[in-house]
């Protein structure tokens, strides 16, 4: 892709480390970091990410992506644009589903993991890290939740060619989204995906603990959820799982 930068490398601790370290060093943005493999990946909220070589990991560095208030729904942007590029190198149309807000299922299970980190660097701007980890040839065997690969699947894509996908598709969205209305568009495309739509789900946030039917997305990326008395609670952050099974994760929201 024209004007791409990407700096490589063979192993890192984490891409989004690497990420953060340019911007801090004065990168203007635009920066692709990618890995052959991670010794010190993280998912959410501090968990390991497990990093062997073969599969995808990536982190994208932006600078002053967009207005403050709406970087939370960045995330959605970055899981449209994964599922896409991965729907493109496999030739399949919406195998990969989503889980708010931005978990790639494919049955179920798991196939990649999203880490959108953010803090202020000296220039007084916002680095806004999103952090792409993906199961093209292997996957964890035991974890909290069921996990896949896209080789099980009969998906033979190499990192390399879903980072390039990754690329373009990432590209496109982000200027989808920078539109006045663009998160209109977004929003669609991530309910299209919607594997809980109209589903009974449990969200845990902390101590506090609700269950109820996944309605809709508002119009900044927030899951509404239609209580048992008809009311409506809007769900800012918190694990979400299906009725009777056990949380599967949890909502990436930028940390300043």
């Amino acid at each position: 892709m024209p004007g791409l930068r990407v700096e490589r490398h063979g192993i890192v601790g984490s891409t989004n480390n690497v990420a953060f370290e340019r911007a801090r060093s004065g990168d203007p943005g635009g920066l692709w970091i990618v890995a052959e493999k991670q010794s010190d990946g993280r998912g959410r909220r501090g968990r390991d990410w497990v990093s062997p070589r073969g599969n995808l990991f990536t982190s994208h560095l932006l600078l002053d992506p967009g207005p403050r208030e709406r970087l939370g729904e960045v995330p959605l942007v970055a899981a449209v644009a994964l599922a896409d590029a991965i729907d493109k190198c496999a030739g399949t149309h919406q195998m990969v589903g989503l889980k708010w807000p931005n978990d790639l299922l494919v049955d179920g299970a798991k196939l990649s993991g999203i880490l959108l980190e953010a803090e202020s660097v000296a220039s007084g701007r916002t680095a806004l890290v999103l952090g792409f980890g993906v199961n093209c040839v292997a996957h964890p065997e035991h974890g909290l939740y069921p996990t896949v690969d896209l080789a099980a699947l009969g998906h033979r894509i190499s990192a390399d060619q879903l980072f390039n996908a990754l690329a373009l598709s990432l590209d496109h969205w982000l200027s989808v989204w920078r539109r006045a209305d663009g998160f209109k568009d977004v929003r669609k495309a991530w309910l299209a995906r919607a594997v809980h739509l109209g589903k009974t789900i449990r969200v845990r946030n902390g101590d506090r603990e609700m269950a109820g039917t996944f309605l809709d997305l508002d119009n900044r990326g927030h899951l509404v959820l239609g209580l048992e008395n008809g009311q409506r609670e809007t769900i800012f952050a918190g694990d979400v799982f299906l009725e009777g099974l056990q949380p599967e994760g949890s909502p990436d929201i930028p940390k300043f």
